[in-house]
């Protein structure tokens, strides 16, 4: 079972086209002309060799990977040196993969870093694809990206192979016996072998706060002064420990789409649970149906795929499981509502096969059988990070509140408290993100009421944690997971001009 999210709302809408289915200012932080390498301030608190600190990136043509084609002109790519242990910045280095397109137009203000989310999302892959969305900023920013370390180009880890991956979707992922609790809990063991076995040393330092720390030497190397940065879904968490980290770093920051800093494994996973279930019941409601009517005719649908899965394309099936994760896909972008519904009807009829082919999409499997390895990243780095590890008894007393919550997504999501990082090799490092940034410039915090994978109340005690006069929210009364490059001009006036001329808005804006 890959746990729904911390992955963008462009990673999501590619999926479905994969699937083939039918205001106040201030001047804090303000930027406008380009700053040298001699501007840029060494990352605080650590204490590097030369050889980092005055890298030069060989910037260059970039080559196809086995996850996308080669971007067009315009985009080059280049390979930073970071420490593999942050603790030792002098030791082993590895090497993170960075693809940029410089400014188009004149007044540089700088380079402008974005994270995709995940963890595990490939920003080499997905800049080239987002740049038509950032057009505008494209004029006065270099267009940044990166995959972090344990990710694609970045020392990425894989996990499993395909045939591997294709056995372990036949587990439940919400068992109901003894049988089934126990190849749960096996398969979840054998992950993580697996994950230690490719990843070694990587293993233990691939957190979400070692990549903060990265990304302040990429500042660095790049010549800025300050860290300008867009992120979205995890990458809001990221951005937020950065910000932690090195807030007299901090320039014009926007964390969109916004993972809650306060909730721990569990709550998060009730947060996600209760976002799905809204973003059902929207979707319930647009096609005219009773919310809950609808949701007890999917709960039923599910539950007898329990009992017996249905025929899908070729030799395949299409199982309980399979089934939650094709309904998912669909609920990220309101544009994906009309494959749901056909997906639901066919299934309906006895046909898994469009319901399957959403999940294919989801976890990136293509016509041959091969997979993306997005997940595994996701886990690697999400188990460095969490030190929750909620025992199977633990996890069967909360299973009836998030029942409560969902019938339809509260099982899978409860089940996956207990699994995600069960008998994992390295221990996690915190129970909640340290995102406080006392002095730092304001930071624009975007929320989204219809976000089904990280929840509007998100984005407010985001902006709690980073500190009084530090996060600014703007919130959008729109579906999907994201806001910005959505739909709403409202929105992207906002973050334009917070990024182009440090004018932030209001807190507590609203765009209808």
């Amino acid at each position: 079972m890959t746990r729904f999210v911390r992955w963008s709302a462009l990673g999501a809408a590619a999926a479905l086209l994969v699937a083939g289915c039918s205001s106040g200012s201030s001047d804090e932080g303000k930027g406008g002309e380009s700053s040298s390498p001699s501007d840029a301030a060494p990352p605080s608190g650590s204490t590097l060799p030369s050889s980092l600190t005055s890298q030069k990136p060989d910037w260059g043509e970039c080559d196809a990977t086995d996850d996308s084609p080669a971007p067009g002109d315009g985009w080059e790519c280049a390979t930073l040196k970071v420490p593999l242990d942050w603790s030792k910045p002098a030791g082993e280095t590895i090497g993170l993969a960075l693809i940029r397109s410089e400014a188009t137009g004149g007044d540089r203000i700088g380079s402008l870093l974005f994270n995709f989310g995940g963890p595990g999302g490939s920003g080499v892959s997905t800049m080239p694809s987002y740049e038509s969305v950032v057009s505008s900023l494209h004029e006065r920013y270099d267009l940044v990206s990166w995959d972090p370390r344990g990710v694609g180009g970045s020392e990425g880890v894989r996990c499993r192979d395909n045939a591997e991956i294709q056995a372990a979707e036949q587990i439940d992922a919400s068992p109901d016996t003894a049988a089934e609790e126990e190849a749960f809990l096996k398969d979840a063991a054998d992950f993580g072998d697996g994950c230690e076995a490719a990843a070694g040393p990587l293993l233990s330092h691939v957190s979400t706060t070692d990549t903060a720390r990265d990304m302040d030497l990429m500042r660095l190397v790049l010549g800025d002064a300050k860290l300008h940065y867009l992120g979205f879904s995890y990458g809001t968490e990221l951005g937020g420990v950065y910000a932690h980290l090195f807030p007299e770093n901090v320039g014009r920051l926007v964390l969109d789409a916004v993972v809650d800093p306060a909730a721990d494994t569990v709550e998060h996973a009730k947060n996600q649970t209760r976002g799905f279930q809204r973003a059902l019941e929207n979707y319930l409601v647009s096609t005219g149906e009773d919310p809950a009517q609808g949701t007890a005719r999917i709960a039923d649908l599910l539950a007898g795929l329990d009992a017996e899965p249905l025929p899908a394309s070729g030799d395949r099936e299409l199982t309980q499981s399979l089934a939650v994760i094709g309904i998912v896909l669909p609920l990220y972008s309101e544009s994906g509502w009309p494959s749901l519904t056909s997906a639901l009807t066919a299934a309906e009829e006895g046909d898994g096969s469009e319901l399957l082919a959403l999940a294919d999409a989801y976890n990136e499997r293509d016509a041959s059988g091969g997979y993306g390895t997005t997940t595994h990243s996701q886990r690697v780095i999400s188990c460095l990070d969490d030190k929750q590890r909620p025992t199977i008894a633990e996890t069967k007393r909360l299973l009836p509140e998030f029942e409560e919550i969902s019938p339809v997504f509260g099982p899978f999501l409860g089940w996956d408290t207990a699994g995600w990082c069960h008998d994992w090799p390295v221990p996690g490092q915190f129970d909640t993100p340290e995102v406080s940034a006392p002095g730092a410039a304001p930071i624009l915090v975007v929320g989204n009421t219809g976000d089904p994978a990280t929840p509007v109340e998100g984005a407010q005690r985001m902006a709690d944690e980073l500190g009084e006069d530090v996060g600014v929210v703007l919130t959008w009364d729109g579906e999907g997971h994201g806001a910005y490059g959505s739909g709403s001009d409202c929105v992207d006036s906002a973050v334009n001009a917070y990024l182009l001329d440090g004018e932030v808005p209001d807190n507590g804006t609203r765009c209808a």
